[in-house]
């Protein structure tokens, strides 16, 4: 699965573009009042006006699998990295042969680069914005994440993420290496620093599957 683009609020769209395009150097594609537009590889990540409600996600973006070490000094001198229960910057996925860093943005939604060995994409470049491959992870927050996985997978032909553990009534991946479902119950906390309950709220998302173009709405009344 390929995520073509994810739609979320925020309450400040220009604080929104300040962080994204000014501090770490994304690309506008479109801009106005209401809605701001970046591209990230293959990906866009786009923000909507939101009203007073805070809104807060997590998401994570793919990057090339030798450049970890790079992500963390180029990341580190704009926003403070997220340490994990243990003290430690690198989060090391063994059963999914990953590595990750996370930090926020202005909003204090939780962002991640993320390195997948099995994708096996090196880079000789030095690591900067143009390294991001795509927006590989989307956070979807749910009362019930077993149901909603289900109801995903038979209506486009998704699957399981592999390894992710068993599905509960916590969590469920769907998807692969290049883009995943992260579907958790409303207020499961999220790694690294198990503090941030995750929130309901509206998010539209584009993907597509084995070729074909797809488009979820989830949570649309928390626009309100």
């Amino acid at each position: 699965m390929d995520i073509v683009e994810i739609e979320l609020l925020t309450d400040t769209i220009e604080e929104t573009s300040n962080f994204y395009s000014g501090l770490l150097g994304f690309e506008e594609v479109y801009a106005d009042k209401e809605t701001i537009s970046f591209n990230a590889g293959q990906s866009v990540l786009t923000f909507k006006q939101s009203n007073n409600i805070k809104p807060k996600y997590h998401f994570a973006f793919n990057i090339p699998c030798n450049k970890i070490d790079e992500a963390i000094k180029w990341t580190s001198p704009k926003a403070k990295l997220l340490l994990t229960q243990k003290g430690e910057i690198i989060s090391d996925f063994t059963h999914i042969n990953a590595k990750s860093i996370y930090f926020y943005d202005n909003n204090k939604n939780i962002l991640e680069f993320i390195v997948r060995f099995d994708l096996n994409n090196p880079s000789q470049e030095p690591f900067n914005i143009k390294s991001i491959e795509a927006i590989s992870e989307i956070g979807i927050v749910t009362d019930n994440p077993v149901a909603f996985a289900d109801k995903v997978v038979n209506e486009n032909k998704l699957y399981f993420f592999r390894d992710s553990g068993p599905r509960s009534d916590e969590f469920v991946g769907v998807g692969n290496d290049n883009g995943i479902f992260i579907i958790v119950k409303a207020n499961r906390k999220w790694h690294p620093t198990y503090k941030d309950p995750a929130e309901r709220h509206y998010s539209k998302i584009k993907f597509r599957v084995n070729g074909l173009a797809a488009e979820m709405t989830v949570n649309d009344n928390s626009t309100e």
